[in-house]
């Protein structure tokens, strides 16, 4: 209903967030169910539970009914011919689906993401937080934070929907790069200490070193010296800083006062791997390292006991806020947006890509800037940035639409 469009699909945005609360508890039951073996098979378990859940969703699909608002234009026979041509071929339609996927769905996307996913990655990786305690915390903050999507699907109706997504985008610009520190040094604060205490240098010649960060890469792709020695520590999710060696010099990782000249690799006479002398190399060179690392307290593995508990789950809470701000009025505000003939095709374009491409690279685009610059905090550029050009194109561009009849013809 007109007034409380807000509130009401506000209910449905707490699914995606409960749908990851959900996914948590399964995979924290299987590994429990599992033990060891959740590496190799136990993983596939949740898969093979999702098919009866498939089949309930293409139940409910089957079952549901036209918006009362389509209905009408559909009886009145004033729908869409072409609703492709009209979305995205009419100048008109097509930059308010611009808009919508610059200045509302890409923050968004990006703000839920964080929130979320890269929190939890954060977490496990670069805290070193063990993989039960950080689901657990991630759900705790999930089953807080939750009621958040209708408290701002609720003020939405009452201020407007933009000024909330926008004030959400705005709070992540702002406080990201202090959020994850503080989280760092909550959750381990013996490795957070150890990371100001000890100074790592990668040093290598530029001309060698390749992009650390590609999704495709295999781990032959890596030959130089410099890429085994950048890529043994971004899988150890070590920070470094990034020295120049003269040209031709092999690279250098100095850790503390040791320093472990990294080798160069070649592939075996088959192409499929390393030959016997370079994988030996590489693997008492990764064992120098890893020696060289723990004994710097870089390795260091969370302590429950010495974890600040209320701090780390506070800061997750303050993290999914800003999920619910700018994810609880986004379905209203998308739906007001478009005019009611086209409304369905047009909003899928920036929604979806918006939150596949945006904000389901997050982690992958982020890992990559981390290992690219040896920085564990590099990847917050990305969502930081995309939020920000949220922030500015949405408040310069898009209109306010709480007040908006979506029954209009236009």
């Amino acid at each position: 209903p007109q007034g409380r469009r807000g509130l009401y699909t506000s209910w449905i945005q707490t699914t995606a967030t409960l749908g990851l609360f959900l996914s948590l508890i399964v995979i924290l039951l299987t590994r429990e169910f599992t033990g060891k073996e959740f590496d190799d098979w136990g993983w596939r378990i949740p898969f093979l539970v999702s098919i009866f859940l498939l089949a309930i969703s293409v139940w409910i699909r089957l079952s549901m009914n036209e918006s009362p608002a389509f209905q009408k234009m559909k009886e009145e026979g004033k729908v869409s011919k072409a609703p492709l041509s009209e979305s995205f071929g009419q100048w008109k339609n097509l930059k308010i689906v611009i808009l919508a996927l610059l200045g509302l769905t890409a923050g968004q996307a990006v703000v839920w993401y964080s929130g979320q996913f890269y929190a939890l990655f954060f977490l496990t990786s670069l805290a070193k937080v063990d993989g039960k305690t950080a689901n657990l915390l991630i759900a705790a903050s999930l089953v807080i934070g939750t009621p958040g999507f209708i408290f701002f699907g609720w003020l939405s109706d009452k201020i407007g929907r933009k000024i909330i997504i926008m004030a959400g985008c705005l709070l992540a610009v702002l406080t990201y790069f202090y959020v994850f520190p503080a989280m760092l040094k909550y959750a381990n604060p013996a490795l957070a200490a150890a990371q100001a205490k000890a100074t790592v240098t990668v040093t290598a010649d530029p001309g060698t070193c390749s992009f650390q960060g590609s999704p495709i890469a295999r781990e032959i792709d890596f030959r130089t010296s410099c890429d085994i020695a950048k890529r043994t520590m971004a899988q150890s999710f070590v920070p470094y800083v990034n020295a120049k060696a003269a040209a031709g010099a092999p690279a250098v990782i100095k850790i503390g006062d040791k320093e472990i000249t990294a080798p160069t690799a070649k592939l075996n006479d088959k192409s499929d791997g390393f030959d016997k002398a370079s994988a030996d190399a590489i693997k008492a060179f990764k064992a120098d390292v890893a020696a060289a690392v723990a004994g710097a307290g870089l390795s260091t593995k969370a302590d429950d006991k010495a974890m600040n508990t209320p701090m780390v789950l506070a800061l997750l809470v303050y993290l999914v806020i800003l999920v619910t701000m700018v994810y609880g009025p986004i379905a209203a505000m998308l739906v007001e947006l478009f005019p009611t003939r086209i409304r369905y095709t047009s909003m899928s374009l920036p929604y979806h890509i918006g939150n596949g491409w945006f904000g389901g690279l997050l982690p992958t685009t982020a890992f990559a800037m981390v290992a690219a610059t040896g920085d564990i905090y590099y990847g917050l550029w990305y969502p930081v940035i995309v939020a920000a050009m949220t922030f500015v194109i949405g408040m310069l561009f898009i209109r306010e639409t709480k007040d908006v009849d979506i029954y209009a013809k236009d």
